[in-house]
């Protein structure tokens, strides 16, 4: 059997482990903070080593401040319900207010039917987060997939300046969240937690979209002709 030392320890190892695998840095913090009070509470009640408990208390204390301070920004930033939608697909991960900074660099706007968002061929100057509607992804002059909430539009190319691969236009009453290309690379390129978080945004919208697509292709029976 193994001590109650020995499991505390092994315990706070295992905290740590889980620590470096958290999806945000307030769960990261948390699980930290729980791995600090297994080792003060080891140094203390179990080896007596006064040196490892005043490290394992500081480790605590930091950690608890932090967390302290990020409940009290929660408390203090309010978002919309399209905004926290917004919040949640695109940069998790990031403080309240990170995400407010980031989301106060573009504006809300609101769509009808036939409003086109980015031309094939032509460079992206937007990205657009679509929160309500549904948008239809067109290549030389067919549907090839059919976004709706949730989706990002203009992801691959706004940040590269590269051209849009398809165009995307709005099926009908729509609302969206727009920033201007050219204000939106310097500033992902000066705030290094925002670029990470975004690119994990990136990331998960293209898998979502390829899937999308991959589904629309395969119910047609081939790539969808333009209605």
């Amino acid at each position: 059997m193994l001590s109650a030392e020995t499991l505390i320890l092994q315990l706070a190892y295992a905290l740590l482990v889980a620590a470096v695998l958290a999806p945000g840095m307030f769960a990261l913090r948390s699980l930290i903070a729980l791995a600090a009070a297994a080792f003060l509470a080891r140094a203390l009640f179990w080896t007596g080593d006064m040196i490892a408990a005043a490290w394992a208390g500081l480790l605590l204390a930091a950690c608890l401040l932090l967390l302290g301070r990020a409940l009290y920004e929660r408390r203090q930033v309010r978002f919309s319900a399209e905004e926290k939608g917004m919040v949640d697909s695109l940069v998790v991960g990031l403080s309240h207010t990170r995400a407010r900074h980031l989301m106060d660099q573009g504006l809300w706007l609101s769509g009808k039917e036939g409003d086109v968002l980015t031309r094939e061929g032509e460079p992206a100057e937007h990205l657009y987060y679509l929160a309500e509607g549904e948008a239809r992804v067109m290549s030389m002059g067919r549907q090839v997939g059919l976004l709706g909430p949730g989706d990002l539009i203009g992801e691959l190319t706004v940040l590269s300046g590269e051209k849009a691969s398809a165009t995307v236009i709005v099926n009908g009453p729509a609302r969206f969240w727009c920033a201007p290309a050219e204000d939106l690379r310097p500033y992902v390129e000066a705030h290094e937690d925002i670029s990470r978080a975004i690119e994990h945004g990136f990331t998960s919208a293209l898998k979502a979209k390829l899937r999308a697509s991959n589904r629309i292709i395969a119910e047609g029976g081939g790539v969808a002709p333009a209605s």
